[in-house]
């Protein structure tokens, strides 16, 4: 547990758990899974709470109270696996990443206690609600200007490259310092992030989403650096002044590599929520004119949208010590697969689970950022997102609505859930 490489490879993996269930053919990538996963979350959990997916290689856990412990007792259950690629990387992909330079270590979401509690200290400042809030300004003026340019293409038009995906990457990018003017190659070193972590992509594919992530991490060295000498009122510039007045507790790599975590992490699911969230409101006439008329219902129904339609429905852990789950005997070393799918919809926790509600009163009960010392640390900036952008279009576009009878497919991964493109309409 002493590596703190930032993605690692994992290929020894233990037994599986004597007596556990064993699933032969179940992958939270097969296509079925991807293309609707809650009703078969659902079937899985009222038939194993844990099971173990041999096809995947994971001990798979499903039910909200076992999930709740895993988060708490973050010693016996690991952070550690959460940015590694879940299959054998080919040859050529190591050899990308074998550069000597190519050395973040882990921070944040894969980095065990106590050095993730040295490190959090920093970064729960950078996210403070005071920094959050001066970044609505920007997300007001640039979400507006993008409502503008769909207005003037006209209707339809396909919202994740209108509104959806720009928005909260610009936006990341502006909390962190990048420049402006590298927006457009950020965007494409960060697009295929979740295939390389979360993902089955072919060895070509690993090879060429190394390269991207090479000459990310090499730009975000660089940005590092020259921010040193030009600091400014940004996120980086906290990190770097925090580092020199506390080297014990954040060192200079790990400043290097929070930058270079967190500009992934911090717009993709983002983008996901916003396409979710229109595709729970939009189809609901009534639902979506009670937002309109009533804009102080979102922040309630984007906790909705969480429970019901998440933007990530699965974590990971890695077992540190010999332990037990849901009555069986795991080894160390075991992989963990928590399925939020299917704890956000138990009917012992959620009235008629399988209903979309906005008024329901423990909506924000869901699992969908974690809980413990892991909860997520940007779940505040990514309601805010949602909730600003859903305002907007209630407001500039009330009678926004999906295009009827379009082919909506999610990309291939075993955690991130949103649509690859999602056309809307208004008249």
């Amino acid at each position: 547990m002493s590596d703190n490489k930032y993605h690692q490879e994992r290929l020894e993996r233990p037994a599986p758990p004597p007596g556990c269930p064993m699933h032969a053919t179940w992958s939270p990538l097969n296509e079925d899974y991807l293309d609707e996963p809650y009703r078969i979350a659902a079937e899985l959990r009222d038939a194993h709470p844990v099971f173990y997916a041999e096809e995947l290689g994971y001990l798979v856990v499903t039910k909200m109270e076992d999930l709740e412990r895993i988060f708490a007792d973050h010693e016996t259950f690991a952070s550690v696996n959460v940015q590694d690629p879940v299959f054998p990387l080919a040859a050529e992909a190591q050899a990308v990443l074998a550069a000597p330079d190519f050395n973040p270590t882990a921070v944040m979401s894969n980095r065990p206690e106590p050095d993730h509690g040295k490190i959090r200290k920093y970064t729960r400042q950078g996210f403070s609600n005071s920094r959050i809030k001066t970044l609505e300004p920007f997300i007001r003026r640039r979400g507006n200007e993008l409502i503008d340019q769909m207005l003037r293409s006209g209707s339809p038009i396909e919202i994740v490259d209108a509104l959806a995906f720009p928005l909260p990457g610009e936006t990341v990018f502006r909390f962190i310092g990048f420049p402006e003017a590298d927006d457009e190659m950020l965007k494409h070193w960060c697009g295929d992030r979740k295939a390389f972590s979360w993902g089955k992509p072919t060895g070509q594919e690993q090879t060429e989403i190394a390269e991207q992530m090479l000459a990310y991490w090499r730009y975000c060295r660089d940005f590092t650096a020259a921010k040193q000498a030009n600091r400014g009122d940004d996120f980086a510039s906290e990190l770097l002044t925090g580092h020199e007045e506390n080297p014990d507790d954040m060192t200079y790599r790990e400043v290097e590599s929070i930058v270079y975590g967190l500009s992934f992490a911090g717009h993709e699911a983002v983008t996901a929520l916003i396409c979710n969230t229109l595709q729970c409101l939009l189809p609901r006439r009534e639902v979506w004119a009670e937002i309109v008329a009533d804009p102080s219902l979102i922040p309630n129904a984007i906790e909705e949208v969480l429970r019901w339609h998440s933007s990530q429905i699965s974590w990971r852990r890695l077992t540190t010590v010999d332990t037990e789950i849901g009555g069986y005997d795991v080894p160390a070393g075991t992989q963990i697969f928590m399925n939020f799918a299917s704890a956000n919809r138990q009917s012992d926790i959620f009235d008629n689970p399988d209903e979309f509600d906005i008024h329901r009163p423990n909506a924000a009960h869901h699992i969908s950022f974690g809980k413990g010392v892991h909860y997520c640390l940007g779940a505040k900036f990514a309601k805010m997102e949602a909730q600003l952008v859903t305002e907007m279009l209630a407001e500039r576009i009330p009678s926004l609505r999906l295009v009827e009878d379009q082919d909506i497919s999610y990309f291939p991964n075993i955690t991130f859930r949103g649509p690859n493109t999602l056309q809307v309409a208004w008249d």
